[in-house]
């Protein structure tokens, strides 16, 4: 059952680059005590998530701390590398957007939110959406119909909701 508004996150480990190498997140944890932005998209590299999803939180990440929002997160079903190079080759990493991979996709699934699209290559992977968590519960929920499209769930939406 997927996820909706007034659920506690599920726990979860997710992982992220760190200077040294790949670092697990805690995901439970690391929101505790903090109001965060998530969002998730299908896939690193791909059509909508990179010339749309992602963009639309570099352009609304001040106006999200603005609202009260500590962190900005940017989850997909990759591994931590093709997080960090996604990170940087978006600029995501530069606008302070922390890019965190769920490679196993446990968190995911634990969330009720994995799809899969075989034509377009896509199995085991996130819906889109975007959610504010305030401390560690998810208190705006906004999940696309349609993974191919970025509108509910972008960033200004979540800007506007909150």
């Amino acid at each position: 059952m997927a996820i909706t508004t007034g659920d506690t996150l599920p726990a979860a480990t997710l992982i992220r680059m760190g200077d040294d190498g790949p670092v697990t997140v805690d995901i439970a944890a690391h929101v505790a005590g903090r109001k965060v932005v998530i969002f998730a998209v299908p896939g690193a590299f791909t059509g909508v998530c990179s010339t749309a999803h992602v963009p639309s939180f570099i352009r609304s990440k001040d106006a999200l701390g603005e609202k009260g929002v500590d962190e900005v997160i940017c989850v997909s079903v990759n591994d931590p590398f093709v997080m960090k190079a996604w990170g940087e080759s978006t600029r995501a990493d530069a606008a302070g957007i922390t890019m965190l991979g769920d490679a196993e996709g446990a968190f995911t699934k634990a969330m009720g939110m994995e799809f899969s699209a075989p034509p377009a290559g896509l199995i085991g992977r996130s819906a889109r959406y975007a959610m504010l968590v305030d401390s560690g519960v998810v208190t705006v929920l906004h999940k696309e119909e349609s993974p191919g499209v970025c509108e509910v769930s972008g960033g200004e939406a979540m800007v506007a909701a909150i």
